[in-house]
Formats: structure tokens, sequence, C-alpha cells
């Protein structure tokens, strides 16, 4: 690879291949449903992996009128040649024909406004009749190279201001072709986090005056989540070092029951197929989780590290071009968590300009419990998480009951966004959008 954008590329390939892999050699876990929900997965980490098996999904449209879209955020911005196909901020919209409400949607940890789960809650929306702007999340390289002030994302209060910006840009240039009743904002993931922290800023700045807040399966502490997570690649058996193994035995599997069954092709059918065929060991769909979230993280910490100069992979005084291997510095990437980019980072780089900040604090700051009292206070934010959403650390799922009260749908079952294209889910999503939940 010689250069950036055919490095990540081929993170993004791989964590996609992997993924299917992963899904080809998972079994369908059902239990008893709870209450009437019948999401069939028990396990919180089978959800993870899997999603939404087609046949429980909500039915919504195949295809939406989309635009993509290009936005210039800091025109005086140099980009390096490294990024020079990160020249803009890259959105979507999806227009209705009439006047209609207006979702500003974030996409999680690392992914582009152009992730499977962003493309479903674009079909959501619009069967809903909203219209809907997809944007990346601060966390994507595209964001952080071209929209991202500090260049350093994860502090919540500086990625909204950041979100907030795009936000203003973003409508200012479409606003002509569109008619709006009035702005909701929501995310999924690290952007249901985010989602909060720009309304609270809405609040004062008062550009888009949101009428409703939906956050989807948010981490409490960005810090706690992220330790879960990078958590997880220890089980690969033999740790990261055996990565490669780990890969090739899933592959073959894979492989294996395509040719046995002979399928024409890699649908949802097929998948759904396979991974009731197999059944995978708990430690495996961690090893899967591990894997994906760190091939993301990868991505973040090359970002910043090469864009901000601080040396923590790419030495500051080496300034790389489009000619230039990026192996090496990518292998080294895969082996740093997300946790050990926040100290070795982003604390160092706000150190500088913040004299005395102290680590605990830039924890504290990335998390929910910063702005408890809005979000107790706030009628217009409802949540949708799991039970056993697995980025949630011991007593936060509490701490959301008890914030959130009857402006929360906890599903019984569901994992981390895995449930998120269910019917009942797709139908609370719409409701909330629309007159609300009865009994919110």
């Amino acid at each position: 690879m010689h250069a950036v954008r055919s490095a990540t590329a081929g993170l993004v390939r791989l964590s996609a291949l992997f993924a299917a892999v992963a899904l080809a050699a998972l079994s369908l876990q059902t239990g008893a449903a709870a209450q009437g929900y019948d999401y069939p997965f028990v396990n919180g980490y089978a959800a993870t992996v899997i999603g939404t098996p087609p046949v429980y999904r909500a039915e919504l449209p195949k295809r939406v009128p989309k635009q993509e879209l290009g936005l210039t955020v800091f025109p005086e911005r140099r980009i390096p040649e490294l990024f020079w196909y990160h020249d803009q901020l890259h959105y979507a919209v999806v227009r209705q024909r009439q006047k209609a409400p207006l979702v500003f949607n974030i996409a999680g940890t690392g992914a582009s406004h152009t992730s499977q789960l962003m493309l479903a809650m674009e079909r959501i929306f619009f069967k809903a009749g909203f219209h809907v702007v997809s944007l990346p999340s601060p966390t994507h390289p595209n964001f952080i190279v071209t929209a991202s002030e500090t260049q350093v994302p994860g502090l919540l209060a500086d990625d909204a201001r950041d979100l907030y910006r795009v936000m203003q840009g973003a409508y200012e240039q479409i606003a002509h072709t569109i008619q709006v009743s009035e702005f909701y904002v929501t995310g999924y993931s690290l952007g249901a986090a985010q989602a909060a922290f720009v309304a609270k800023l809405d609040e004062e700045v008062g550009t888009f005056g949101f009428k409703k807040v939906l956050m989807i399966n948010p981490p409490v502490s960005l810090y706690n989540s992220v330790e879960i997570l990078d958590g997880l690649i220890e089980a690969i058996p033999g740790g990261l070092d055996n990565f490669n193994e780990f890969f090739d035995s899933l592959f073959e599997r894979f492989a294996e029951i395509y040719r046995e069954e002979d399928f024409l092709d890699l649908t949802d059918d097929f998948l759904y197929f396979a991974y009731r065929k197999s059944p995978p060991t708990e430690e495996r769909l961690q090893a899967v989780i591990g894997i994906a979230f760190r091939l993301s993280s990868a991505n973040i910490l090359f970002a910043a590290d090469t864009l901000t100069r601080s040396g923590v992979v790419v030495r500051r005084n080496v300034t790389l071009s489009t000619l230039d291997s990026l192996t090496r510095y990518l292998k080294v990437c895969v082996r740093v968590g997300f946790s050990e980019y926040i100290r070795h980072l982003l604390l160092p780089y706000f150190e500088k300009r913040r004299p005395g900040v102290r680590f605990e604090q830039l924890v504290e700051e990335s998390s929910l419990r910063t702005i408890e009292d809005y979000l107790r206070g706030s009628e217009k934010i409802g949540l949708m998480t799991n039970e056993d959403d697995i980025i949630l650390a011991p007593g936060e799922l509490d701490f959301l009951r008890s914030v959130f009260g009857a402006r929360a749908r906890i599903y019984v079952k569901g994992g981390h966004l895995g449930n998120l294209e269910h019917k009942d889910n797709v139908a609370d999503i719409i409701a909330f959008f629309g007159a609300g939940w009865p009994d919110s």
C-alpha cells in the first residue's frame, strides 16, 4: 500500500470481509420472547455481530432519493498531500418532495455517512416522511481531516462544536432546495452521545431549535466503553499476534459452507443460513468485535497522529507522501488500543493547550454524566438501548434508567445496535419522532 487512501480502503474492506466471514460462522441463538419482543438473539455478543436477520426487519424502501454532497468547513486549511482525497467533508441529504421535518443523523465511532446503519436509518426516516442529513462520525478520517478544529477527536463537547459547525454549513448549502418544518437530531453509539451534546449547544446558540433528540445505544462514559471494546481483542486465541491464523480459520469455514450449499451469491439469505449452521464460541464473538473496533481505532489514531505531528506512530520530523509505504505504520496502529490513543495522544495534545488538565478530567468530560442535569430536565430527549448492550459498564444501565425514566425504551436483548433494524425498534423510532411515545 502506497497511500493512505489505499491503506484506509484496505482496512475498510478487511473489516467488511471479516464481518461477513464472522457472520457465516455464527449460529442463530433463540430464546423465549420477553413481553412479546421477538428479536432472536439472546447473546449480546451474537446480536452485536449479526444484527437483525431479514425475517425480523421492518419493511423499508429499498431506495431513497439521496444526493451526495461535499462541504468545505475550513477554507483556509491546507490538506496534506497524503490526504488529498479528503478535499471536503462528505455527507448526504435525503429529501421529501413536500415540507417536512429534517433529521440530522450522526454516525457511530469511526463510521462514515455511508455505513450500513446510516443507510438503514435513511430508509427509516424517509419512510416516516422526513428529510435526512447523514453525517460521518467526528472520529472518521474524512471528518478529522476536513472538519475537526483540533483534529484530535474524543472530547464530546469539542466534537459537538465541530458537528454543529458542519450542520450549520450543510443546511446553508441545501436550504434553497428543501422545505423544513422543524429540526431533529439523532445518532447511534458514539453519535448518540454527541447528539445530546449538540442539542445542549443548540439551546445556547439557537440555529435549529431542535424539537426532538433521540439517542440510540449511547455510551455513558466513552472511556469505559472503549476499555471494554479494547479488551475484547484478547479473546483471539494467543492474542493479537495470532490475528492472521484466526482470520484464516474463519475464512475457511465461510468458504466451506459456501461450497457445500451451492449458493449463487452472498446475500442476506446465505448469511442467515450459514450462521445458523455452525455455532460459535463466545470468545470468537468477542474476538470479532474486538478486531472490528481495533481496525476502526487504527484509522483514528493514524489520522490524528499524522495531522497533529504528535509523534505517537509517525515521527514528528517525517512528512509522508503518497509514494510512501504505510504498512509498518498501520501495523503499529492496529496494536494500539483506543484507550492508549486517549492517554498518549489526546491527553498530551490538550495538556499543551490547557495547562494543568488531568487525565481524569478528560475522562469525565467524555461522559454523559457531565450533562446529567440537562438530560434529566429535557423532555425532548429520548433514549433507546438494550439491557445486554456490551459497551455499558456495571451500573451504567441503571444510570440511564434513572436519568430518562419514561423517555427510555430499553429492550431486553439486542446487544450493541444489533436490533436497530428490528420491526419493533423501527416502529418506536418513527413513533418518537412522530406523535411521541404514549407514556413518555
